[in-house]
């Protein structure tokens, strides 16, 4: 009859890496899952000052609500830079669109070649008039 010496060692290295491969999935998603979170409350939040940048003279001359892109682009470009952040900010009379990237660095991932996990987030904003309502 044939030796079985070793197969169970070989078993136990395959299962040992596997294991560790989805703790890493697990770990270090949650890290990137946080760092998505936070890119996400980073880039509303700069929106959000670009979006009180209204052009005034427009307002004051025809009561509508417009943006002035300029000033919104750099608002949220200065929150931005105030939270520390990499990302791009864009305006047009009606809204302000910001993009943030962030990046997790790796703990257990590290052991596959994984150094690190970009995330992206987007927000945008829009200046309204008024009271409206939910979803308009």
């Amino acid at each position: 009859m044939g030796s079985d010496a070793g197969q169970v060692t070989a078993f136990a290295v395959i299962l040992t890496v596997a294991l560790l491969a989805v703790a890493g999935l697990v770990l270090d998603g949650g890290l990137a899952l946080s760092q998505k979170a936070r890119a996400l409350d980073i880039a509303q939040a700069a929106a959000r000052a670009g979006a009180q940048e209204l052009d005034l003279y427009k307002f004051r001359t025809s009561n509508v609500a417009e943006l002035d892109p300029a000033r919104a682009a750099a608002a949220a470009r200065t929150w931005l830079a105030s939270a520390g952040a990499d990302g791009e900010a864009t305006a047009t009379t009606t809204t302000v669109t910001v993009t943030v990237r962030r990046t997790a660095t790796a703990q257990l991932l590290q052991l596959v070649g994984v150094r690190e996990l970009r995330v992206l987030a987007t927000a945008t904003a829009t200046a309204v008039q008024g009271v409206t309502e939910p979803g308009t």
